[in-house]
């Protein structure tokens, strides 16, 4: 194959067990607390790209970052996997997943608003009417076709989910500064986010072996969705030739998900939530062909 052909075999890859991830979130939820299945998929996902960091011959990286670099990990794992993971779980305890999947999807627009203050960008004025349009998208699917009521399925899971997206932009726009090989950075932010997730585990829950169900749950989150996605994405980056045709390769990720959700999960999917995906992704792609000629 060519280059092109095994980037987008990679990207196609990722797409499609990212594709699961929202199912894996709700049946893994019928077994652990998010607490618990945080833990337990961390410890997965760290076992994961630490064999995968002495594989590539890059584990002694992880021990020669600077101090900076170090502190840098520090905040970045408050950020992601602990806040964000720990408020997504709860959101998808709270909500159905077919609406905790979309909602969490708006992250890219969160990104779009947070980067004006943090990062000094500007939003033109073309692409308020893409942000309007993806929040429109939103609300179809919080109030389930009823956006006029404000009538919301659970108010507060709705907020969570949109609060999960503003710790993930975050996440992303201070992992600028990090100049550190990318597995090598997710790795040592990791470790430093344990003492966060420890912490707060003894805190409010009490010791126990989880069930297997859970457990196998948890391993699959853990390997998957923060190891193996993230690491055949950056693969699928790497040898692209065309970066925004691979990108656009996410798109296919939350109509999949939907099937994995009816089929598995049991959930039957409404017809609002089929409309606000396709007016969150309209707005992602206007969005996307507004920003192109200021780039």
């Amino acid at each position: 194959m060519t280059r092109q052909q095994q980037a987008t075999l990679y990207g196609l890859s990722a797409v499609l067990l990212w594709s699961t991830i929202a199912t894996a979130f709700k049946l893994s939820l019928r077994y652990l607390s998010p607490i618990e299945l945080l833990i337990f998929s961390g410890f997965f996902s760290t076992l994961l790209l630490g064999v995968l960091l002495r594989v590539q011959g890059k584990f002694r990286q992880v021990f020669q970052c600077t101090r900076n670099e170090y502190l840098l990990s520090i905040g970045l794992g408050l950020l992601n996997p602990f806040l964000y993971y720990m408020i997504l779980l709860k959101a998808y305890e709270l909500l159905p997943a077919q609406q905790a999947q979309p909602l969490n999807y708006t992250w890219a627009i969160t990104l779009s608003l947070l980067a004006v203050p943090l990062l000094k960008q500007k939003v033109g004025r073309q692409q308020w009417p893409a942000l309007l349009i993806s929040y429109c998208g939103v609300l179809i699917i919080s109030t389930e076709g009823k956006p006029f009521s404000l009538e919301f399925t659970d108010p507060y899971g709705v907020f969570l989910a949109l609060a999960s997206t503003v710790i993930w932009a975050l996440y992303w726009i201070f992992n600028t500064r990090d100049s550190r090989d990318p597995v090598v950075g997710l790795f040592v932010n990791f470790l430093c986010s344990f003492p966060f997730v420890l912490g707060y585990y003894l805190l409010t829950s009490d010791l126990q072996l989880p069930s297997l169900s859970g457990l196998l749950g948890a391993a699959y989150i853990g390997t998957v969705e923060m190891g193996a996605c993230f690491v055949l994405w950056l693969m699928a980056l790497k040898l692209t030739d065309n970066t925004a045709r691979i990108s656009t390769l996410i798109f296919i990720s939350p109509f999949l998900s939907l099937i994995f959700i009816h089929f598995l999960v049991g959930e039957a999917i409404l017809p609002a939530t089929f409309i606000g995906l396709l007016l969150i992704i309209a707005g992602l792609i206007c969005r996307q062909l507004k920003s192109k000629p200021s780039r």
